[in-house]
């Protein structure tokens, strides 16, 4: 396989890293990449990495819209390496993910050379574009109408009719992407998972991060405005009005530092400063320490039919560590809650987030009961092991698919 993906290099989101980078290629698969440097880099080399070859192409790491505009420049002539690639006839087939165009390059060359194409599809990220627009909370709203635009044509009317086969992130998505006149019968949801060896539980289990006997709730994940996390410091604030002396930690941060001013804004203007611990992006085994040492997970997911189709890592997260979760109800959220009795599932308002809150912080029990179902339902169904027998079943699908017609 040829992969062109959004994810530089080296690559760190787990559905390329560790479903490509380490569980297809444990199975022998063969896999090359061509990806952008995600350090600072002023020409093109080529490394190993996940038993193949991955050409790594220049970025520019400017701030300004100039520099940013250039990245992306480089990022699209790199890009345009996978025509004399498939070319070379090496592989049976081309996968894009989360990336328009060359999503549209390799819907050419794939059509060009006789090969086939797979695409894979992981957020809305046209529709993202365009609510941002519309609603104010993209940086460059024109540029960001610009960019909508331009990718959902790309999507809906060129690279996933050409595609062979899609994956898309959740069963949601599937049926939206239907609704665009693509077949059912030519996607396949693949959920985010888990390298379940990085969720490792010690034994005792004692805090570390958090202070022992300080009641807490979690929140671990990105900051970005779309998700409307000023909510959690309402849930925060209804909470508190029964335990006084419970922390939210934030766990991530935004893309825009006004991301977090919004959370730090709310929590000024309800009078709960005092109360919210602002951590930041960490590393993940330090962010996984103080998921365990936390008593409480949350998981709110702003009702917009764009996070409706969305897979949510950090639920499995929290599962993977015994935690008990509270989430909102939205489509894969409450599908994962009552397959696993791993949490509750309430409606997205601060109130009902906070009512389940307390039954857990006030039942340690029930706590640890849920904590516990949640990891074995991840255990069973969410290690990347499990996941990756699916996709390689589709892929090599696609791959016999692609020999029969050359015969």
């Amino acid at each position: 396989m040829l992969g062109v993906s959004s994810d530089t290099y080296p690559p760190w989101r787990v559905d390329v890293a560790v479903l490509f980078g380490e569980e297809l290629a444990r199975r022998g698969h063969r896999i090359d990449w061509i990806l952008q440097s995600e350090d600072a880099c002023s020409s093109a080399y080529v490394a190993t990495w996940g038993g193949g070859s991955v050409w790594v192409g220049p970025t520019d790491l400017g701030t300004s819209r100039m520099r940013r505009v250039r990245k992306h420049c480089l990022g699209i002539l790199h890009d345009m390496k996978l025509f004399s690639r498939l070319g070379s006839g090496d592989y049976d087939f081309i996968t894009v993910k989360d990336k328009f165009i060359a999503g549209g390059f390799a819907a050419l060359a794939a059509r060009w050379f006789r090969k086939r194409f797979v695409y894979w599809l992981s957020y809305p990220f046209p529709e993202a574009s365009l609510l941002g627009a519309r609603d104010g909370t993209a940086r460059y709203p024109i540029l960001y109408w610009i960019r909508g635009g331009i990718f959902s044509f790309l999507l809906y009317r060129i690279i996933l009719p050409a595609a062979d086969h899609i994956f898309v992130q959740s069963e949601q998505m599937r049926r939206d992407i239907n609704g665009k006149g693509i077949p059912l019968t030519k996607m396949t949801a693949v959920p985010m998972g888990i390298r379940l060896a990085s969720f490792v539980i010690p034994e005792p289990p004692e805090r570390y991060v958090i202070p022992a006997g300080e009641r807490s709730i979690l929140y671990l994940g990105t900051l970005t405005r779309a998700r409307r996390l000023a909510f959690l410091v309402q849930v925060l604030a209804a909470v508190k009005q029964e335990v006084p002396d419970v922390k939210l930690y934030v766990v991530g941060s935004g893309d825009d530092p006004r991301d977090e001013q919004e959370v730090i804004a709310e929590a000024i203007r309800l009078g709960v400063k005092e109360s919210l611990v602002m951590v930041g992006r960490l590393p993940q085994q330090a962010a996984l320490r103080y998921v365990l040492d936390a008593d409480v997970c949350l998981s709110p997911f702003f009702p917009t039919p764009i996070l409706n189709s969305t897979s949510p890592t950090k639920l499995i997260e929290y599962m993977a560590m015994g935690k008990a979760v509270v989430a909102n109800d939205h489509p894969e959220q409450r599908l994962v809650i009552e397959q696993s009795g791993g949490g509750f599932c309430v409606p997205y308002d601060a109130d009902a987030f906070a009512g389940a809150v307390l039954s857990l912080l006030r039942s340690p029990e029930l706590a640890r009961t849920m904590g516990e179902r949640g990891r074995q339902y991840a255990t069973a169904h969410r290690d990347y092991g499990s996941i990756a027998d699916a996709v390689e079943r589709e892929l090599l699908s696609v791959a016999q698919r692609r020999r029969e017609t050359a015969r």
